[in-house]
C-alpha cells in the first residue's frame, strides 16, 4: 500500500524543501502508479531491523505481458490528469496544454493529422489532400489561360499541318509520275503491240494512211531491249502517254514513212515516265541497229550520229536531209527525238540513223533481231 504523506515539520525541512521521511528516502512521484515503500528490517536476512525504508520501483507494465492498447478516450483522460498534476499551478498547466495542442488549442485530430503527415506516407497524403483542395475562381481562370494555346502556337500548328499535307501530296504525285505512269503505259503499249501483231496475222489491218493514234508498226532497239508500238501522230494523250512512240505526220512537222524511196522517218517518245521508251537512246553508238517492223517488211537502220542538246524549236532535225546529222544528200533516214536532261523538257536529244536493209517478212527476221 502507498504510505500516507507526512505533514507538518516532518514533511518539510527548515529550507522549505520537501522532506524525506523514513530515513531520508523520497516519496514516489505524485500520480505514479506502482510506487511504494518497504521496511529494510523486513527484508534483512539477519532478521534485524535497520529502521530504514527503501524505495519500491514502479511496475513496468510493458514487460509483464501482452496488453491491449488503451482507447483514445482513456489516453486523453490520462493526459489531462497528468496536466492537472503538473506543478506550477493553473498558469503552468495552461502553458503545457498550449505546447501540446498548439497555440489555439487545436483538436487531437488535427495534431494526429500533422503527426501522420510527418512521415513519407503522411507527406504524400498531405500533398494529395492539398492537390484535391478546391481552387479559387481567379486561380482556376489563370490555370485555364495557361492551358489554352496562344495564337502563335495555333498558327504554327496550322502551318505545320499544311506543310505535312503538301509533303504527302507531293510524295504521292512523284510516286504516280515515276512509277504508276510507267506501269500503266507499259501495259497499254504491250496490249497495243499484241493487237497489232494479231491484226497482221489475220490480214485485218491493211497498209496505207492511218488515223491519229492508230498503231501501224513496231520499233526494235536490240541494244536497249526496246520493243514498242509506233502510232500515227505525236499526241500526248492518244500516243505518247500510252507508252507508244509517235510518228511526225502532221502539218509542218510531217515526215516520210519507212517505205518511202527517200525521206526522213521522224519519231518522238518519252524519256521519263509513261513507259519511257527513249530513256537510254543516248547510249546508242554508231553502227547499233534500229529496226522498224511493219506488216510486210523489216526496215533496218544503223545509228549514225547524235545531237546531245538542241532547243525544242529546232525543227530542222526533221528535214529530209536533217541538219547537224552529217548526211550530205537525200537518203532513207530515221530520226529519234526525246527530252533532255532527264525529268525535264527544257531541251531535246536527237539520234539519227541510216537505212541499210529492207527485208520482206516472208524471208524471216533480219540478223539484227535474230542475234
Amino acid at each position: 500500500m502507498r504510505p500516507e504523506r507526512e505533514s507538518g515539520a516532518d514533511a518539510y525541512d527548515g529550507a522549505g524543501e520537501q522532506g524525506t521521511p523514513y530515513g531520508g528516502q523520497p516519496y514516489g512521484e505524485p500520480g505514479a502508479y506502482g510506487v511504494g515503500w518497504y521496511d529494510d528490517a523486513a527484508s534483512d536476512s539477519s532478521g534485524g531491523a535497520s529502521g530504514n525504508t527503501a524505495y519500491l520501483p514502479p511496475v513496468d507494465e510493458e514487460t509483464v505481458a501482452l496488453r491491449i492498447p488503451e482507447p483514445p478516450e482513456r489516453a486523453e483522460r490520462e493526459e489531462s490528469a497528468s496536466a492537472l498534476a503538473a506543478p506550477g499551478g493553473r498558469a503552468a498547466r495552461r502553458k503545457a496544454a498550449r505546447k501540446r495542442h498548439g497555440r489555439r488549442g487545436g483538436s487531437h485530430k488535427a495534431v494526429e493529422g500533422l503527426g501522420a503527415g510527418a512521415g513519407p506516407e503522411g507527406a504524400s497524403g498531405a500533398s494529395e489532400g492539398a492537390s484535391r483542395a478546391p481552387l479559387s475562381r481567379v486561380e482556376a481562370r489563370r490555370r485555364a489561360r495557361e492551358r489554352k494555346a496562344s495564337p502563335a502556337v495555333v498558327a504554327s500548328r496550322a502551318i505545320g499541318e499544311v506543310f505535312i499535307t503538301c509533303g504527302v501530296l507531293m510524295l504521292l504525285f512523284v510516286t504516280y509520275q515515276l512509277w504508276w505512269t510507267n506501269v500503266r503505259a507499259q501495259a497499254q503499249a504491250g496490249q497495243e503491240a499484241s493487237d497489232l501483231q494479231k491484226d497482221w496475222e489475220s490480214g485485218e489491218r491493211e497498209p496505207g494512211a492511218f488515223e491519229p493514234g492508230q498503231g501501224f508498226a513496231l520499233l526494235h532497239i536490240p541494244k536497249l531491249d526496246v520493243v514498242v508500238p509506233i502510232a500515227e501522230g505525236i499526241s500526248s494523250k492518244k500516243v505518247l502517254d500510252r507508252g507508244m512512240v509517235g510518228h511526225y505526220a502532221e502539218g509542218a512537222l510531217k515526215t516520210a514513212m519507212p517505205d518511202a524511196k527517200t525521206g526522213n522517218f521522224g519519231l518522238a517518245g518519252h524519256r521519263n515516265t509513261h513507259g519511257e521508251p527513249f530513256r537510254y537512246i543516248n547510249r546508242l553508238e554508231p553502227g547499233d541497229p534500229i529496226v522498224v517492223e511493219t506488216r510486210d517488211e523489216y526496215f533496218v537502220y544503223k545509228m549514225a550520229s547524235i545531237l546531245p542538246v538542241t532547243p525544242p524549236s529546232n525543227v530542222s532535225v526533221l528535214e529530209p536531209v536533217p541538219k547537224g546529222s552529217g548526211f550530205t544528200g537525200p537518203g532513207r533516214y530515221i530520226t529519234l527525238t526525246t527530252c533532255t536532261p532527264e525529268f525535264t523538257s527544257k531541251y531535246r536529244l536527237i539520234v539519227w540513223g541510216k537505212m541499210v536493209e529492207e527485208r520482206p517478212r516472208s524471208k524471216g527476221k533480219p540478223d539484227a533481231l535474230v542475234s
